[in-house]
């Protein structure tokens, strides 16, 4: 057995992980070892804890540690509201801007007839129980602007005939320049236009 093996495997699995390949994962391991002390057996020690104790909210899909979110569990957020996301990665995005004051409901993914997605390999009956159980009035559709993700919004919102189904807004980014942005973003930016 080499010397190394350990060491190449944790290469290999951090290599697992996005936004990092094979050299840069080799950087952070050799950063790691020498930092083992402050870096490396924290980060250990608190990766064992949340493989153990990590769990998706029972009531909208967020991750946390406990069967309910603190989000589902706070007083504060508007009840009546649910901003529905794909993943929950884009939950922690729209909790990242603090603006949103109501609830979430991830999905896990988008409808796709071409990987045999349907509407009950993704959250979507929970979905539609909490809308009637929860009293919401709102629903917010904030999913990308794929086809994928659009069909999925037509389709949820095609279940809610009694609710004010909403969708994000989609243009020119902040700090965007007409001349950097695609035909698409630029079509839906002049189709969205608001006065001034």
């Amino acid at each position: 057995m080499s010397s190394t093996s350990d060491i190449q495997d944790l290469i290999d699995l951090m290599a697992k992980l996005p936004g990092l390949g094979p050299r840069s994962a080799r950087r952070a391991v050799l950063h790691l070892i020498k930092k083992r002390g402050v870096l490396m057996t924290p980060l250990a020690d608190a990766m064992g804890r949340v493989a153990t104790t990590a769990r998706e909210c029972l009531n909208c899909g967020n991750v946390g540690t406990t069967d309910i979110c603190d989000i589902c569990s706070s007083e504060k957020r508007i009840g009546s509201q649910i901003c529905v996301v794909e993943d929950v990665s884009d939950l922690w995005a729209m909790e990242r801007a603090n603006i949103f004051k109501g609830r979430y409901h991830v999905l896990g993914g988008t409808l796709s007839a071409l990987d045999a997605i349907g509407p009950d390999e993704l959250r979507i009956p929970k979905l539609l129980d909490r809308i009637t159980s929860e009293s919401v009035t709102e629903v917010i559709l904030a999913l990308s602007a794929t086809i994928d993700g659009q069909t999925t919004a037509h389709y949820i919102a095609d279940q809610l005939p009694n609710v004010t189904v909403t969708t994000l807004a989609q243009g020119v980014p902040v700090g965007g320049e007409l001349d950097y942005l695609d035909d698409g973003t630029i079509t839906a930016a002049l189709n969205a236009r608001r006065q001034l």
